[in-house]
This record gives structure tokens, C-alpha cells and sequence, in this order.
């Protein structure tokens, strides 16, 4: 905790650099390029400037098939199919569902609307379900209660660089088959968990499909877009590369693929993801020692068999700070201090009116608290000490102004 008279010494130095720019929630680079991705970007752009070479798929792509290969036996998977991004994955699961009107898909309102478009677009019913409050993932047991006959999938978001319950979740979907599909299908949301940990293993090795980003802001990034799609599912891993490759010989498809630079660019920043990762974590845990006296706040919740990567910080207010003091810590936070706190995420269906028109409003208890109550910090690996006690500070500061207005 910093006491008072730390607090103020802090705050009288100024904001540490950058000064000039705001310090946003979600940094616009999640984490940062070495002389290696360099080197191996521009090998990758020399080798492709022969005619006969070029910087696609076939015999001149061998970067893909490498990223492909490391990035499954990463993250514990069968299979890796590299892509254009995890909005990209998201719709390709939906896809090799062959969802007919009416067929339902269960997903939490607490995370960006990308599932959602993704379950709308091939003629799906969402089903929204509840979050834990402490891990603001998927509740199972919520879950379990919206399952009806139509119920095809449930798509769980791994929030905040925290892996959803996985273990129950594909319980819940042996213990309620389709009555013609069998099993309900786990398709996972990892565009903020790449690299998370789950009762011994990664993100990625449970479940039917598992969706990665690798946009800018994420954990490890292939030139600012990008994504990858694990399955531990053969058929299912080929149906998809057919898809992602104009239908193959057999179907639809389209053009969702990598390019081999891209690729070159990710086989370097998976070989550092771990690295980068655990500097998150040694980051969230000094934000932790510094805040967790603070009593109007609550932190954020690893249960035991998981390993936090946070993606984002999740902090909470106290229930009797939701709403209008947490918007007022936002503000105050951002006109004060030059920090812009995020809050990663409100439930979509109150946030954009064309989700709330097609899915409608379930008014979600929980989620809907936890709307009011949520706010992320900036957090990047690369913080250092003197950068991240400004952060704290101002946090603190903040809090203090708020309470003797009140």
C-alpha cells in the first residue's frame, strides 16, 4: 500500500514518461518487438522476392507451417490453422457448426461483441448466460439452466487473460447432447488469454475449437493482425483449412490465410510469449501488494490450477462505488492523471443497440453489476516501477478526492 505522504511525493514528480500521450487501459502494442522479430521479418520478405517464391501458401510458405506447428504443440493441440484474426475464427466455428434457424449458442454479454456477430451471421440464436463475479467468466451453472433442446454451442470467453472453467463446461455439454449432433460443441474466445494457464495446461487444449487474437493490442501480435484457430479435431481441423482456403475442393470458402511474414513475425513472439506473459504477472502482482488495503477496491481472482495473464487488470469498486463513483474514478482519472482506464467490458446488449435489437436483453444480474462496477487500469509488461507506482497513486489519489466530495 503507499501511504499517504509516498502518495503525494509521487504525484508531485509528475507523470513518469510518456507524458505527452494518454496511458490507455488497452495499450496499442500489447507487448514489443526484439531485433529478432526484425531479423526475421525482413529474411522472410527477402525469400519471398523471387518470382517463383512470393509471400503466400504452397511450397513457398514454410514460415506458416512452422508458426502452425509451434503454436499447437504450445498451446497442447492436434492442430493450429493460422488466420486473419480471432473475429475471423470466431466466424469459421460457426460455419462447421452448420447452424440452422433456430439453433441456439450460449455466450456471455461480458466481453466484446465479437462472438455475438459471429453467431448472428450464420442465421444463429444467441442465448445469453450469467458470469461468476469473481472470475467474471461463464458461470456454469447458469449456463446449465439456458440449455434447451436447440442448444448447439456454448462459446465461452477466457476474460481478462483468465481461462473459462473448461472442466465443467464440457461436462455440462456430455451431460446435454443435441439430439442430432451429440455433445454440445465448446468453441473457446481466447482473443485476450493466449498463453493462459489451466489446471496444468494451455488455453487452446480443451474444447472443440479454440479462437486466438493476435491483434496489436493483445498478448503477442503477428504484425498487428492475425489470429489462430486450435482443435484437437482432424476432420474438423481440415473442413476448416478448406474454409480457410476458398472451400478446397469441397465447399465454400474464403480467403481468411496468414501470410508467411506474418508468420515469421509469430514463431518469433511465441518463442517470448512466456516471457512476456510473466512479466504481466509480475507487474499485476506489485499492483496488488501497492492497492489490495485500498478498501473500496477488490482485486482480481486466480483460483487455484489457473495462471492469470492478464490481458487487461480487472478491478472492481465496492458495490456502494458502482455506477456513478466508478464513472467519476474514470474521469477523474483520465483528466487529472492522463489515464484512461478501460472497462473491458460492459454486457454488449447495453452497450450497441443493433446487439441489443437481434439478441435482445436478458437483463443479467450479475453481468450487469459487474458493468457497473469493472475498470482496467493501464497494465503492459514493460511497466516499470516508477511508471506503475504513478499508476497506483493516481488510483489512490482519486479515491480520496472522491470520498470527501461525497
Amino acid at each position: 500500500m503507499i501511504d499517504s505522504a509516498k502518495r503525494k511525493f509521487i504525484l508531485s514528480k509528475g507523470k513518469p514518461e510518456p507524458k505527452h500521450v494518454p496511458w490507455w487501459g488497452e495499450p496499442n502494442f500489447g507487448g514489443w518487438y526484439t531485433e529478432a522479430e526484425i531479423d526475421a521479418v525482413v529474411k522472410a520478405i527477402r525469400g519471398s522476392m523471387h518470382w517463383s517464391e512470393g509471400f503466400g501458401h504452397g511450397g513457398s510458405a514454410r514460415e506458416i507451417e512452422e508458426f502452425e506447428n509451434a503454436f499447437a504443440e504450445y498451446c497442447g493441440a492436434k492442430h493450429a490453422i493460422a488466420i486473419t484474426s480471432c473475429g475471423v475464427g470466431l466466424d469459421i466455428a460457426m460455419m462447421c457448426l452448420d447452424l440452422e434457424p433456430g439453433d441456439e449458442v450460449i455466450t456471455p454479454a461480458i466481453n466484446y461483441k465479437a462472438s455475438q456477430m459471429a453467431i448472428l451471421g450464420q442465421r444463429g440464436e444467441v442465448v445469453f448466460c450469467d458470469i461468476d463475479s469473481k472470475t467474471l467468466n461463464v458461470d456454469p451453472e447458469d449456463v446449465e439452466r439456458r440449455i434447451t433442446p436447440r442448444t448447439r454451442a456454448i462459446c465461452p470467453v477466457h476474460l481478462t487473460g483468465l481461462s473459462a472453467p473448461m472442466d465443467e463446461l464440457l461436462d455440462i455439454a456430455e451431460r446435454h447432447p443435441h439430439s442430432m449432433h451429440g455433445p454440445l460443441k465448446i468453441i473457446g474466445d481466447a482473443a485476450r488469454a493466449c498463453g493462459a494457464g489451466y489446471k496444468g495446461t494451455k488455453v487452446g487444449a480443451k474444447g472443440w475449437l479454440t479462437a486466438f487474437s493476435f491483434h496489436s493490442q493483445k498478448l503477442m501480435t503477428t504484425l498487428g493482425e492475425g489470429g489462430a484457430i486450435t482443435t484437437n479435431d482432424s476432420r474438423l481441423a481440415e473442413r476448416i483449412r478448406d474454409i480457410n482456403h476458398f472451400g478446397g475442393e469441397h465447399g465454400w470458402g474464403s480467403n481468411y490465410r496468414m501470410n508467411k511474414v506474418q508468420a515469421a513475425a509469430g514463431l518469433v513472439q511465441l518463442s517470448r510469449l512466456d516471457e512476456m506473459n510473466n512479466r504481466r504477472r509480475v507487474v499485476a502482482n506489485r499492483r496488488k501488494e501497492l492497492l489490495e488495503s485500498a478498501a473500496e477496491l477488490v482485486m482480481p481472482y486466480e483460483p487455484p490450477g489457473y495462471v492469470h495473464v492478464y490481458y487487461v487488470y480487472p478491478i472492481l469498486v465496492q458495490p456502494e462505488w458502482a455506477g456513478e463513483k466508478r464513472d467519476k474514478i474514470l474521469s477523474m482519472m483520465e483528466k487529472n492523471f492522463g489515464i484512461v482506464c478501460s472497462v473491458t467490458n460492459r454486457p454488449t446488449y447495453l452497450r450497441w443497440p443493433y446487439v441489443a435489437e437481434k439478441c435482445g436483453n436478458p437483463k443479467l444480474k450479475v453481468s450487469e453489476d459487474i458493468g457497473q462496477r469493472l475498470f482496467c487500469p493501464p497494465l503492459h509488461p514493460l511497466l516499470n516501477e516508477e511508471q506503475e507506482l504513478y499508476i497506483c497513486a493516481s488510483l489512490l489519489e482519486t479515491i480520496d478526492i472522491i470520498k470527501k466530495e461525497s
